[in-house]
């Protein structure tokens, strides 16, 4: 730290308790009360120097024999005075960063001008100020640091104003430009021409180039208001809001315990760790410093790391933030909602007056705003402008990335919150309902999700699950799940009979692109069967692959056979049912259920079936639960 030491006398004050005393020689003659404290000084090296010091003196003398006057509010107190005291005396003493701010606002409440004593502390002051203290990184920040004790009257000699303009300029410059150390907290010194110093000698090692939050730690030691005037003009003269953003969750991070408790190492928003305090501030300071960071933080998307704004809405509301507080991290939240994780979403309920576990309502809610900016900066795309090929599951366009990624975490978040028997069942179909089907390429994760919840609420009724299943979308459902579907006795009747008719679908469409896919590896092996030499060992890879997707394209052959005489033999009970009712068509069967079959596709294959056990299971378990219907009806009869 800079310093100028002034006056030229060995010290000549000693103190004895609450007092001060001068040993000059000479008897004093005034008694200065600061405080609790005296000084216990001479008239004339006081009023030689100080214009207010002057006129208590001259009221104080009259008609008294022992001159006593009262300076309770001096800035900076009794130990400022005794500096003040030394300097009328010309005792030494130095003047640094510390007491700069303390000696010129005493100096200007004393009127220590030139009228009363050339170099007076006046100038003195104010040109160590200027000279020293605003070129330097850790004087200037020092100072403003002081400036808290006195602030009106720093404010009006506009120092605080003149601390901060010198740090924001120097945050907003290239700290490797410096030739003298700029941190205030670690470091190694260095020397005018930059080298690193050790024990005041030149190693001729350069030093590592500062980065961008080289700042971020000195300047969260300042206090909540000159932090954010600070950051104000550092806006104001065009640093990047990444950087400020930076610096503003380091502040919060430091200062607000919670932040930390979910925090991993590797996502932190800065390669710096927060520095640990003695005691962390109560709850109401750190309810106001989490509203003034959110008037901080910069309302752009990406400038703060998704996982800690989770954990500052977290916090807002374990500290019942403002509302609005706590909507704007939502806001916040939902402009990137692509980047979050499940364990993110997972917030738990801290309301008293919620049942459920989690807090929905503020997926819901984060949800929304992520919709809403989809739709303002056209990032969905209408269901409308594209081909089946792409609902069905063709890989997504880069518009559909972001609202994809969130469709899956949504379903995942669904599945997560299914087993919570307090959930109710609108509030699941509203988190459910609101992704855009055209953000979901498959709806497998979904399926999951309403699997789960069915088994978790068995007592819903018929009704119920059937309006849960029409959330799915089955020709979106994968061969997995169309097979775990069609063996689910948790779903609903017609749901099943859809299951199946689009995994028979599925799997003749898959098994004509294969045939499609063999007729052009046999039509190629044909064209170039002449060539030998090199290209011997890759004609035998593809034959060797060819012959792996014959067994492949037998196997789903034998399968869509089965499904096929599953759904003859669906067709014949069915028939049998509706002729007992008076109904034999199989169009009106058809027409109950939801979808249109075509006769030719429930044609057995003679000769094609070679294993019915699954199917057949299948076909017993749905005659069984037509049979229950069949009974609900006759008794409603």
């Amino acid at each position: 730290m800079a310093c100028m030491k002034l006056g030229s006398k060995t010290d000549a004050f000693h103190r004895q308790g609450q007092a001060w005393f001068c040993t000059t020689g000479l008897p004093s003659d005034i008694v200065v009360e600061v405080g609790e404290m005296s000084f216990h000084l001479h008239k004339f090296p006081l009023l030689s120097r100080s214009g207010i010091m002057e006129r208590l003196i001259s009221e104080a003398s009259e008609g008294e024999e022992e001159c006593v006057i009262n300076v309770p509010d001096i800035p900076g107190g009794a130990k400022t005075f005794e500096l003040v005291a030394k300097f009328c005396y010309g005792v030494k003493f130095e003047l640094t960063a510390s007491n700069v701010v303390y000696l010129r606002c005493a100096a200007e409440h004393l009127e220590m001008t030139e009228e009363y004593g050339e170099d007076n502390l006046i100038t003195q002051t104010e040109a160590f100020l200027n000279q020293v203290v605003l070129r330097n990184w850790k004087d200037s920040l020092k100072a403003l640091q002081t400036c808290d004790d006195i602030l009106p009257h720093a404010e009006e000699l506009n120092i605080t104003k003149r601390c901060i303009e010198s740090l924001a300029t120097k945050a907003s410059t290239d700290p490797n430009l410096f030739g003298w150390p700029v941190k205030e907290h670690g470091g190694p010194m260095q020397s005018p021409g930059g080298s690193v110093l050790w024990n005041g000698i030149s190693t001729g090692a350069r030093p590592k180039k500062s980065s961008s939050d080289w700042w971020y730690e000195d300047v969260s030691t300042l206090s909540l208001p000159l932090y954010q005037r600070l950051i104000s003009v550092m806006e104001s003269r065009g640093i990047k809001q990444e950087i400020i953003a930076g610096s503003i969750t380091f502040y919060a991070k430091k200062y607000l315990p919670g932040l930390n408790r979910r925090q991993g190492t590797s996502d932190s928003s800065t390669r710096l760790a927060p520095v640990s305090l003695g005691s962390p501030p109560s709850e109401e300071d750190q309810k106001l410093l989490l509203e003034e960071v959110d008037r901080l933080l910069p309302f752009q998307k990406r400038v703060v790391p998704t996982k800690l704004l989770f954990g500052l809405l977290r916090t807002a509301m374990i500290l019942r933030a403002n509302p609005s507080c706590i909507s704007n991290f939502e806001k916040r939240i939902g402009m990137q909602l692509d980047q979050a994780t499940l364990e993110d979403l997972l917030m738990p309920n801290f309301s008293y007056s919620m049942e459920t576990l989690y807090n929905v309502d503020c997926v819901q809610r984060i949800l929304d705003h992520f919709l809403a900016m989809d739709q303002i900066t056209g990032g969905g795309v209408s269901p409308s402008s594209m081909d089946d090929g792409q609902l069905i599951g063709s890989p997504a366009g880069p518009s559909l990335t972001p609202i994809t990624m969130v469709a899956k975490l949504i379903d995942g978040y669904l599945a997560e919150v299914a087993p919570d028997v307090n959930l109710k069942l609108p509030k699941f179909q509203a988190l459910a309902a609101a992704v855009p089907e055209y953000a979901r390429p498959l709806d497998d994760g979904l399926y999951r999700a309403v699997d789960i919840y069915l088994k978790s609420h068995p007592w819903l009724a018929e009704s119920d699950r059937e309006q849960l299943c029409r959330l799915m979308d089955c020709q979106k459902l994968s061969l997995e799940a169309c097979t775990h579907a069609a063996q689910n006795e948790r779903l609903p009747l017609r749901i099943v009979v859809q299951v199946l008719f689009f995994e028979q679908l599925q799997l003749r469409t898959s098994i004509a692109g294969c045939f499609l896919v063999s007729e052009n590896l046999d039509g190629s092996r044909q064209l170039r069967s002449g060539f030998t030499g090199s290209n011997e060992g890759g004609w035998a890879t593809t034959v060797r692959e060819n012959q792996v997707l014959k067994v492949g394209m037998d196997n789903m052959r034998m399968r869509v056979s089965e499904l096929e005489k599953e759904c003859s033999n669906m067709r014949q009970e069915i028939e049998k049912l509706g002729r007992v009712k008076g109904t034999s068509t199989w169009g009106n069967v058809s027409k109950k259920f939801g979808f249109k079959i075509k006769s030719q596709m429930c044609s057995a294959q003679e000769g094609s079936v070679t294993n019915q056990h699954n199917g057949n299971e299948k076909i017993e378990k749905l005659k069984e639960r037509h049979g229950k219907h069949k009974k609900d009806s006759v008794k409603d009869e």
